[in-house]
């Protein structure tokens, strides 16, 4: 596996499978239109911004597998924005693994080395997400992780729907870390 910061030549992978992962999740809030022929093009606009202007508490990784002939197959990604939210701290802000790469533990490792980041640079800020309520797998696996599901909140989807959400949050970076 190779753990890296995401550079523009990851632009479409990101922005596909964060497209990919929306239409096969959230199609039960987002409408279905948009999930049909909308949903590529808005989230290849939101990884262009971030990827070409980067703010200075992103972090984006990717993680790709290494494949005998010495290529790299992409396998996932994280976004993470430090020192986010006064109460909560840094936001994983999305955390996407192709569908055959699944189950491989890769959605751990980012998520490893994002709260080693957090810690690094963030270490008195807690570690959060944002993860819908429709969304049981994620829940789960954040969950399983020692997250403490700490409020409920409403996002507001490209679509206008409001739909409900909950913030899970660990306490410091280095609670994350440990229960890797």
């Amino acid at each position: 596996m190779n753990l890296r910061i995401a550079i523009l030549d990851d632009l479409d992978n990101i922005a596909h499978l964060h497209a990919t992962s929306w239409q096969e999740n959230y199609n039960e809030v987002l409408a279905e239109s948009y999930l049909k022929k909308e949903v590529f093009k808005d989230r290849l606009a939101v990884w262009t911004e971030r990827l070409n202007n980067p703010v200075e508490n992103q972090l984006v990784l990717v993680i790709e597998q290494y494949e005998a002939d010495k290529t790299n197959i992409f396998c996932g990604f994280i976004c993470v924005y430090g020192n986010n939210h006064q109460q909560y701290g840094t936001i994983i802000d999305n955390l996407h693994i192709t569908g055959d790469s699944k189950g491989k533990g890769l959605g751990t490792q980012l998520i490893s080395a994002a709260a080693q980041w957090a810690d690094k640079h963030y270490q008195d800020s807690g570690i959060y997400l944002e993860v819908l309520e429709c969304n049981h797998k994620a829940r789960g696996f954040y969950e399983a992780l020692g997250a403490k599901n700490e409020a409920t909140a409403y996002w507001y989807t490209p679509c206008e729907n409001k739909v409900k959400e909950f913030i899970y949050a660990w306490s410091m970076p280095k609670e994350l870390i440990k229960n890797n």
